[in-house]
Formats: structure tokens, sequence, C-alpha cells
């Protein structure tokens, strides 16, 4: 541990509960010395698919943990590339589960409790979805199937972390009793309310030694379901390459409407489609682009030709990152209106609106889940209770005739976006909650059987952090 780590760690000891709500200080580059591998935090890091482009926040999280002291073994268990930006990508080869036909037996011997334990598990919840049913077997055949190869010194990781609750932190909690490994993962919108959550979620609760979230809002449903408030951390994603702030377009008629996102339910692109309607209708002079792919595509565009939107909305299909923010620069304002489903399924908060927010394009959004933690209305963007045109039509005028108010709402969200959306600084919040894992972890031989963490005294190693 280099000095600056020491002095940080110091800091996390003596934290009160009041001072859980102030992030760490970050480590400078210039304060960090050039690290050897035997003090490099080793890490497996079990992603579902990898890399996507709808997934940009893994991939930022990825280059950042790069520039930490950290050795990142990376692991797709479902397809993805061979390499990400020089780093390689391990890929889950089908052809291995044939490996099953020894190793199941092997370690079903060798730790019976960890596979009556899975069992009991598996039993506790009905499973939603054929989906999840095959998404937690792959998990656990993962982890079967690798546990011997990670239980090798020179692969053995120190923390194993899950990208997802689902699939990865399926593998992550086998591999855990398997190995006596502490293992983390990130519980993302998805993972919490779909369904009622991850078919395993209750169980990977009460056993990972630490779990992030991104959002209050996904925190406290997890406490709520019985999660233990000390090893929830409230770490948000965030932006790696903030992009410069765009200038003021001083006559915006015709309005420019921007809206970013996976062509799913939850994003509410039909509802939008239906808005902007209206919003012709009334008369509002507006310039519309939609952009993102998705199952919901073809529905779209069919619904897109019924409102005769042609001459008004384009739907530009996906688009890398660097080109979405391109369009981010030609928008006036962005539009959210995402919604929770029969189903539980929601956004929390969608990094898209946190990057509109960046470059200082005013966003207008319904207040579902998570968003309302970003924007507070009329300060770093507009909120809307319902899809009333009139309503929206109102918020829209105000900020294509007011440049005050416009400026205002610009200056104000990018201020917040420097300050809770920086993935350099987030990101080495969760190296930082990592050590002081594996700090306890060395106290705490407890930490690996498979009741060990209904015991609050030893789950409390992982401090929450808040805006």
């Amino acid at each position: 541990m280099d000095f600056s780590e020491h002095v940080i760690s110091k800091i996390a000891e003596k934290r009160t509960p009041a001072d859980l709500t102030r992030p760490l200080p970050e480590k400078r580059e210039m304060d960090r010395p050039r690290e050897s591998r035997a003090t490099r935090l080793k890490v497996l890091f079990l992603i579902t698919t990898f890399p996507l482009s709808s997934e940009t926040f893994i991939q930022r999280e990825i280059r950042c943990l790069r520039n930490l002291p950290v050795e990142i073994d990376l692991y797709s268990l479902w397809g993805g590339a061979n390499e990400f930006e020089g780093l390689k990508v391990n890929r889950f080869p089908k052809w291995r589960l044939i490996a099953l036909l020894w190793r199941l037996p092997y370690w079903m011997a060798r730790k019976p409790s960890a596979f009556i334990n899975l069992g009991k598990h598996l039993f506790e919840r009905q499973v939603k979805t054929p989906l999840d049913f095959g998404m937690t077997l792959v998990g656990i055949f993962f982890a079967v199937c690798y546990a011997s190869h990670f239980s090798q010194p020179e692969n053995r990781p120190q923390i194993i972390h899950a990208a997802w609750a689902t699939m990865p932190a399926t593998a992550a909690q086998l591999l855990r009793v398997l190995l006596k490994i502490p293992f983390s993962f990130q519980a993302h919108a998805y993972d919490i309310f779909r369904n009622g959550g991850d078919w395993l979620l209750p169980s990977k609760l009460r056993e990972s030694s630490l779990i992030i979230v991104s959002t209050k809002y996904g925190r406290e449903s997890l406490i709520s379901r019985g999660g233990d408030a000390s090893r929830i951390a409230m770490i948000r994603q965030g932006i790696d390459e903030f992009p410069p702030q765009k200038t003021l377009r001083k006559k915006r008629a015709p309005l420019r409407i921007l809206s970013v996102g996976r062509l799913i339910e939850k994003k509410g692109f039909s509802d939008q489609l239906a808005l902007l309607a209206e919003l012709k209708r009334s008369g509002l002079e507006f310039e519309a682009r939609i952009v993102g792919g998705g199952r919901c595509a073809k529905a779209l565009t069919s619904q897109w030709s019924q409102l005769c939107l042609n001459g008004t909305v384009q739907l530009l299909g996906p688009r890398p990152n660097g080109l979405v923010i391109e369009q981010l620069q030609w928008a006036d304002v962005f539009i959210y209106t995402g919604k929770q489903l029969a189903n539980g399924d929601s956004d929390g908060l969608p990094n898209v609106i946190a990057e509109a927010m960046a470059v200082g394009v005013p966003v207008v959004s319904t207040g579902v889940a998570g968003v309302r933690e970003a924007i507070t209305d009329e300060q770093t963007g507009v909120l809307m209770r319902n899809l009333d045109h009139n309503a929206w039509r109102s918020a829209l005028e105000r900020l294509r005739d007011d440049d005050e108010y416009y400026m205002g709402i610009s200056k104000k969200a990018r201020a917040w976006v420097n300050t809770n959306f920086d993935a350099r600084t987030n990101v080495s919040h969760i190296c930082h909650q990592w050590r002081v894992l594996l700090t306890r972890a060395k106290t705490s031989s407890s930490l690996y059987s498979v009741n060990s963490l209904n015991n609050p005294s030893i789950a409390s190693h992982a401090a929450s952090c808040d805006d």
C-alpha cells in the first residue's frame, strides 16, 4: 500500500455516519507511484456479454480500472469480442461444458455444502422467465468449469466482481464458496426491478461482500428487501472523458429535440412518438431525432409512419457513442419519456441523461425512478408529471424563448455531472471498497461460509457512498 492509499484508508476508518454522505478523496495520478505486480489488486471481472455498444458505462469502468493499481482478468460469459482496447477478453466457449461430466462430481464431493445451499437458493423463489432460468444455469456451469483454473496460485484472484446481478453474479456467488474468495456485484435497474429482480437476488444480497448500486432509489429498494445497508454502496456510474459544453444557439426555432436510448418498452418511445405527433398538431415548430436500436424498432417505425412524422422526426437507428455526442451538440433539448412497466421494470438513471447534462443540453423528462436524483425541476432540468402535450409544449417553449433560463439549467446540469458523474473518481471509490473488503476478509475466516453473512458484525465492512 502506497502513502496516498494509506491516507485514504485511515480517513475511511475514521468516517462517522455523517461522513458517509461525502465522497472519499480522489488519488491524483501524480501521487501514484509505479506499482509492483505484487501490490496490484487482482480482480476477476465477470460480464454477461462484452463489449456491447449499449453498455458503454461498463467500458468506461474498465478503462478507469486500468489506470488504477488493478490487474483485471476479464471474462465474457456469453459471446463478446476477444479483446477490448488491448485488454484480453476471455470468452466462455460452450464446448467447455463437456467438462461438467467430471468437474461437477469433483466439486460436489469436495464442497457438498455449497451445492446443498445452491439448491435451497433455487427453490427459495419461483423462477419468473425461461431467460432467468437459462442465465442462472450458465452462471453455475461457468463456475463449475472454471473453479479449478481459478484455484491455481497464478490464476487466483483476490476479488471476484460481477458487472450484473444476473448470470455473472451467479457465477461469482458459487465461486465464492468453492474457492473462499469474496465477491462483489453491481445491481442495475434491470437486476432489481424486472419481475421482482433476479431469481437468486435474495441469496446474493446475503452472501455478497459488497453490492454496488448507481442510484439512491436502487439502494433503498435493496435495503427494503432485507439487504444489509452496510454492504450496499451507492456509487454512481460516470463519464471518463467529458465532452465540451455546447454554445447557446441564439435562434432556437425550429427547436431541435433529441432522444437517445434502446428501443425497448420501458424507454417509452411509443409514448414519445404520440407526444411528438400531438406537439406537431398543436403548431410547435421543431425537428426531432431519435437515436437507438432494439426489439421495438419495427413497431416504432410503423407507428412513426402512421403518425405522419416522416417530415419532422428522424429515426436514426443505433449510433456509436462518439456520434451520439455529435447529436447532443446538434440538439437544443433532450427529452426522456421512460416509464415503469407492469412487471416492475424501469430505468434507474440513464447514462445518456447525464451525458446530455454534461454537454449542457437541458433535459426535459418524466420523473421515473432515479432520474429525480439528477434532475431538480427548473434547476438542473425540467421534470414532467405526465405526457400531457400542453404541459410539454409550455416547457419546451420556455427553453426555446428564455436564454437566461436555458443557460441557468445548462450550467447547473453540467456542475451536477462534474460533481457526481466523474467515472475516474467513482471507479476509484469502487477500488477503495474492494481494498477495505480484503482488509476485513483477512480477519474474518468465516466470511466464506454459506451462512456467515447473516451476521451483521461480519457484514459491516462496506460503507455506503452517497452524493
